[in-house]
Order: C-alpha cells, then structure tokens, then sequence
C-alpha cells in the first residue's frame, strides 16, 4: 500500500471540521439575543413603563392622598357601579356560556358553524359600535325608544343600557373557554353515569362541572375583568355623568380631563391591580388545567 493510500485513509479518519458549526451557532445566538432584546425593548416601551409610572404619580405624593382620592364620593360610587355592573353581567353571561358551549360542543346540526361565527361578533366589532348599536335600538330616537318612553322606561344613559353594552362585549368568553374543554372530555363519562342511573341534572353536576371546571373559571375570570374595564361600550350608553353613570374605567378619563391627575392616577392603579390579580388567578387556572390533563 503506496503513502497516497495512507493518505487518503489518514483523512478518512479525521474529524470533520467543526468551524462551520460553530460559526451558525455564533450567528444564530447572535440573532436570538437580538429578537430577546428587541421584544424587551418594545414591552418595556409599551407596557412596563407606562404601567409603573402610573403608580409613580399615583405615589409621588405620598400614602396620604393616593388613599385620600380613593375616599371621594364620585370614586366611590364608580367603584359601586362597576361592581354591581360586574355581578349582573358576570353570572348571566356564565349561564349562558355554559348553555351556548353545551349546545355546540355536545350536538352537530345544520347551522352550527353559523353559530358560532355569530358567537364570534362581539370579538370583531369595536366596542364603540355595540354602543352605537344599543343607541340605535332603545335611544330616544330609536326603534324602540317611543315604546319604552310610553312606558316611563329609560335604557339609553342609564345603567340597563350599561349592563347591555357590557353583556355584548363579554358575551364569548365563557364559552369560547368550555367549548374546547367539553369537546376533550368526550361522552364516555357521562353516557357511563347515566346507564347507572344518574338524572340529567346529577350528571351535569357531578360529571360535567368537575370536568370543564377550570376552563369554565378562566372564562369567568376573563368575563370579569372585562366587565370592570369596559370603556368604549359604556362611553356611549352611559353619558359619563359623574356619581349617576360613571364606572371606573370612566372615571379615569374624566378625572384626567378636568386636570384631576392624582385622582385618574389613583383610580388606575386599582384598575391594574386588578388586572394583576387577574394574571394570577389565570396563571394558577392554568396550572391546574396542564396538572389535570397530565393526569
């Protein structure tokens, strides 16, 4: 065997050259540490920074008067109204979440796919056209704003209105939730209660409600949020008039345009505290959500 064949064998058995690999490696970290620190800067810009300076002129003062614009009446009661709008539209749209996802998740008929783009509307109109549209029905000059002015019946600028516009807006969360978690449970645990006797009633107790709890809690928690910091909406059917229509998220700006700053500040932060309070509640939902499908 001649040296050109020991030659030949000897770069056979050489290594490839890793310097390529390393050289896309470099490149391709280079590329993510970019895309880590573009996405910082644009969060930092959009949410962190406005969010903590809103606490800052909330708190630049001092304890004492951030807890001092919380004791005024106006803020009172927006915080009252915004609370008793919650607990109306919250439990309604619950109950009809659960209805509209059993309906659709547990049966296939001529229409569905219909429904649930119908379902979908509230998602794609902008929320100041649902107002537009609640103006529209029961304003004074509306289609039915004759009828219910003969009856000594007022929609539009008082709460029903705001109920309405609040119900539209967070009409789909509840069931946009349960849809996909009723279609995973399947039939088999509740077709295997019901040949042992279980009444319709016991077996949506017993059965359906353990199996879609947590989805149908991230829906309310959703819907809730919502409710507290709709604003678009309820501009339009409320008037804005402060201590009569003036929700929370209302407040805000109507403290701020009239130079109230400390206030809208105060009334902000209570609005992102509950939102932080959300984000928790979501993030233990969904916990609980990934515990129970690996199980």
């Amino acid at each position: 065997m001649n040296s050109s064949t020991y030659q030949l064998e000897d770069r056979g058995d050489r290594p490839p050259n890793p310097q390529p690999k390393l050289q896309k490696s470099a490149a391709t970290d280079w590329v993510k540490y970019l895309l880590i620190g573009v996405a910082v800067v644009y969060l930092g810009l959009v949410l962190f920074i406005p969010a903590a300076n809103v606490f800052f002129q909330a708190f630049k003062n001092g304890f004492a008067p951030f807890f001092q614009n919380l004791a005024e009446r106006d803020f009172l009661h927006a915080v009252q109204l915004t609370i008793t709008i919650a607990l109306i539209v919250v439990p309604i749209n619950t109950v009809f979440g659960l209805c509209a996802a059993w309906v659709l998740a547990r049966h296939n008929f001529p229409g569905r796919t219909l429904l649930i783009s119908i379902l979908d509307i509230p998602f794609a109109v902008s929320p100041v056209v649902a107002g537009l549209m609640i103006v529209l029905l029961y304003g004074r000059v509306g289609w039915f704003g004759p009828l219910l002015a003969s009856a000594n019946i007022k929609i539009v600028f008082a709460m029903p209105a705001m109920v309405l516009a609040s119900a539209f807006i967070t009409l789909p969360f509840v069931a946009r939730e349960v849809i996909p978690v009723l279609e995973e449970a399947g039939f088999d645990q509740e077709e295997a209660a019901k040949t042992l006797g279980a009444s319709d009633w016991q077996i949506f107790w017993r059965v359906t409600i353990p199996n879609i709890r947590w989805g149908l809690l991230y829906g309310v928690l959703l819907t809730n949020a919502r409710v507290m910091g709709e604003f678009g909406a309820v501009a339009v059917v409320s008037g804005n008039l402060a201590g009569e229509t003036q929700t929370l998220p209302l407040f805000v700006e109507e403290a701020y345009k009239q130079y109230q700053t400390q206030a809208s500040f105060s009334a902000a932060v209570l609005l992102i505290s509950l939102a932080l309070v959300t984000l928790v509640l979501k993030e233990i939902v969904e916990q609980k959500t990934k515990i129970k499908e690996v199980e």
